[in-house]
């Protein structure tokens, strides 16, 4: 099995997330002889042996100091049969934030626990963020079940309760001792019960399906490009999908058509692309098409339906599962910055979130959007708030649904000083308008 591997560990706080990757690393011999010393250097008076292998990801001095994992630790390395990024998030709750950003590119989660605690609230909660930012396929490691006496009744005791956890999901759980290396690249002769592959053996074979190029069509405009009055091209990265010379294309949200006349890229044109290749479209009609407009393909004429030419969604509501990193409460009297691929609109939620909840909220955008659901897209289903205020990113997000209204909703008086200037900026049609509007309000109220 050839290609990158993606993968990120997730569980709760001293599962010995680090020290499985740490011996992984060294079992492995993808660690440098100088690192090896080092490490053992630092492990003099710990309890973990002659060798604490979770000095392999913990490099902060706060991590080595407290035994934990504060911030992502990223290793890559590679055996015979596969290459590896592997992310390394902590497991304390006060760092779930850090862990939704090691899962977000991940295509493979190994999920941690502790055969001696069984499964914890962190465990879950980790399990629900991983489902929500898209990963499909997971490993269950029992870790310490050395302590346990690998006992076979714990282990399939834990991973009953982890299939129900990861319904629909594909899962592997194998019983180890990160500690002592059981199961982590051999197989170990104390789970002779134990049929199923070692870790690394598993990770080296799992396959994933992440082809971008079969999904529908999606191009976010970056950058018009106007060189001359004979050149109008249309740069970006393109986001799902692929499109060939004389495509129908259609840009969103106005919905007007035209076809690709030139694929442009540095090293000439081409005559096919498809993602994640940067390039810049030309078209044969000059149509209004600016930044944070996105590109889709259009089904031809006597073509079969096509997964591939599915319309996106447009509109300005949507409902959407949100992680919140901010220690600042979202408050839903205020208005934040959402950027969504290469649009930044203003956006309100309708209900608060506190610091590392998880949460279902209905968003409300000053323009529409043009998205998927996050389950079909993740380039066109996720998007971050941003506070106005520090500049912070304060959520992530992944699109659910849409929120399909007939009318307007009513405004009813009175109405607090924040909602008025939230009403004037969705009323504007455009960022500058939006602005503009804002800032005379504000003069108003301080007068």
């Amino acid at each position: 099995m050839s290609g990158l591997l993606r993968i990120c560990t997730a569980g709760s706080v001293d599962d010995g997330k680090s020290t499985l990757i740490g011996r992984m690393l060294h079992d492995s011999q993808a660690v440098y002889e100088d690192q090896v010393h080092s490490v053992r250097a630092a492990s003099k008076n710990r309890t973990a042996g002659s060798i604490d292998f979770s000095l392999f990801t913990d490099g902060l001095k706060a991590e080595r100091e407290q035994g934990i994992t504060i911030d992502v630790a990223y290793r890559y390395f590679a055996t015979a049969r596969r290459k590896f990024i592997l992310a390394d998030t902590p497991g304390h709750e006060q760092y779930t934030r850090n862990m939704a950003t090691g899962a977000s590119t991940a295509d493979v989660a190994i999920l941690l626990v502790d055969a001696t605690q069984g499964v914890r609230v962190q465990s879950r909660r980790h399990a629900r963020i991983a489902q929500l930012l898209g990963i499909r396929d997971y490993v269950l490691a029992v870790n310490k079940m050395d302590l346990v006496d690998f006992d076979r009744d714990v282990f399939e005791g834990i991973a009953d309760e982890f299939e129900r956890i990861l319904a629909g999901a594909r899962c592997h759980a194998i019983p180890l001792s990160a500690l002592h290396g059981d199961n982590v690249i051999v197989p170990s002769d104390c789970t002779p019960w134990f049929e199923g592959p070692s870790l690394l053996p598993f990770l080296e074979t799992v396959h994933v399906t992440r082809d971008l190029t079969s999904l529908p069509f999606r191009f976010p405009v970056q950058l018009v490009l106007r060189p001359n009055d004979r050149f109008r091209g249309y740069a970006g990265q393109i986001g799902s999908g692929t499109i060939r010379v004389g495509d129908q294309v259609a840009a969103w949200p106005s919905g007007r058509t035209a076809r690709v006349s030139r694929i442009v890229t540095f090293d000439g044109d081409l005559d096919t692309a498809f993602a994640p290749m940067s390039v810049t479209l030309t078209l044969d009609d000059e149509i209004d098409i600016s930044r944070g407009d996105t590109l889709t393909r259009i089904q031809e004429p006597g073509e079969g339906r096509r997964e591939a030419d599915r319309p996106p969604e447009t509109g300005p509501r949507f409902e959407a599962e949100v992680v919140w990193m901010d220690e600042r409460p979202l408050d839903p009297a205020r208005v934040y910055l959402l950027k969504h691929s290469t649009r930044t609109v203003t956006a309100e939620i309708d209900h608060g979130l506190v610091l590392n909840q998880i949460g279902t909220v209905t968003v409300s955008t000053s323009r529409p959007l043009v998205f998927d659901r996050y389950d079909e897209n993740r380039a066109t289903g996720s998007f971050i708030l941003v506070d106005p205020a520090t500049h912070f990113t304060a959520g992530a997000g992944m699109i659910v649904n849409p929120v399909r209204t007939d009318a307007a909703p009513r405004v009813q008086a009175p109405i607090s000083a924040a909602e008025r200037l939230a009403l004037l900026a969705r009323r504007a049609g455009s960022d500058a308008e939006a602005t503009e509007a804002v800032r005379k309000a504000l003069e108003e109220m301080l007068s």
